[in-house]
């Protein structure tokens, strides 16, 4: 396999805070290879935003602190690298859309001068040049009469058309990496579907690798190759989309898939995961989601951080159990319930875990 573009390492990030410190992220790890889409899923403040920035260097500090670990592109260390060197990286080789476009765009300045910003700052390119491609690229990105919105103001255009602009801005110096943070959030339905294969179309003609960050695993499952579950700053579960669907293994994961609504099912309200998120300023010393775990087998999960590893019989199926470690002899049970996955017909299985 060829090395990873992106590879974040046992990453650790707090935020010091009046109320105590935050362990954000307890030891994330992530690869990204060339070409390829990398989902993020889980619940608000688990952490999703927070790597994603953590990659371009863009937390606050204070009151954010990287205790350690590393995050590597392209085989440089961000967390190394001077700020001149990180600035020619960031808006240039990486760059990120942010999940509202609303308050992504500067309200005083003209739609060109935000396109046209990235490419004059990181490119020796007169203004005409520019402007020219910029125009290009709002057209590549579905927006007709391009010269004339280049010269109009965020609040003069739809939430659709701004979201269109600010991956316009994302895309206009041919990022090799673009970090895309919940990008549909802020989206009726109807347009969301339109950005989703934006973004698709865009990613195939320009060959770019994408961090895809949401909450929503069907939004997700439209672009992702491969798919990270984050729990309360850890990743948890790691494999591609089709094993998500077809066998999830953490429990977490299975929760998630229970809670999707299905057209095929009537329930009088939909399932929930008991229980609260841990609070981070003092997290658990074994497993974060322990408390609120339907398989809980002991002392061991309180006790015992499972650290995140292939699973039995797939390499490239990692999960942080103890369900799957030699701690314990259990294995998980056959009769969980699986979620085909919305757009890709992966199959359901019985009660018997045979396929259907």
């Amino acid at each position: 396999m060829t090395q990873p573009l992106l590879k974040i390492d046992d990453l650790h990030v707090h935020f010091h805070t009046e109320e105590g410190t935050v362990e954000a992220l307890d030891g994330v790890n992530l690869e990204i290879y060339e070409d390829e889409v990398l989902g993020i899923i889980g619940e608000s403040g688990c952490g999703k935003s927070v790597t994603a920035l953590s990659t371009i260097g863009l937390l606050q500090s204070p009151p954010a602190e990287v205790v350690s670990g590393s995050i590597e592109y392209a085989g440089q260390d961000i967390l190394r690298l001077s700020q001149r060197e990180l600035n020619n990286i960031r808006g240039n080789d990486v760059t990120m859309v942010y999940q509202d476009p609303m308050t992504s765009l500067n309200p005083v300045l003209t739609i060109g001068k935000q396109v046209t910003e990235p490419l004059r700052t990181h490119s020796d390119v007169s203004a005409s040049a520019a402007r020219q491609q910029a125009i290009e690229m709002l057209e590549a990105c579905g927006l007709a009469d391009a010269d004339r919105i280049m010269d109009q103001y965020p609040n003069e255009l739809s939430g659709g058309m701004r979201q269109r602009v600010v991956i316009a801005m994302a895309l206009i110096t041919e990022p090799k990496l673009l970090l895309a943070d919940e990008p549909t959030t802020a989206l009726d339905v109807t347009i969301q579907a339109q950005i989703m294969d934006l973004l698709k179309e865009l990613q195939e003609e320009f060959g770019m690798s994408i961090l895809f960050i949401s909450h929503d695993l069907g939004v997700i499952s439209e672009i992702a190759d491969r798919i990270a579950v984050m729990y309360a700053g850890n990743i948890v579960e790691n494999c591609t989309m089709r094993e998500l669907f077809d066998e999830p293994l953490h429990p977490y994961t299975r929760a998630l898939s229970k809670s999707i609504p299905s057209l095929s099912d009537d329930p009088d309200r939909l399932p929930v995961i008991e229980g609260v998120v841990p609070d981070l300023r003092n997290p658990p010393s074994g497993c974060r989601f322990a408390s609120r775990c339907p398989q809980y087998i002991g002392d061991v999960c309180d006790a015992v951080d499972p650290a995140l590893a292939a699973a039995d019989g797939s390499e490239k199926h990692e999960v942080a159990c103890h369900l799957y470690t030699d701690i314990v002899d259990e294995t998980p049970p056959a009769d969980w319930e699986h979620l085909s996955a919305p757009s890709t017909g992966a199959s359901s299985r019985t009660e018997s875990g045979e396929s259907q």
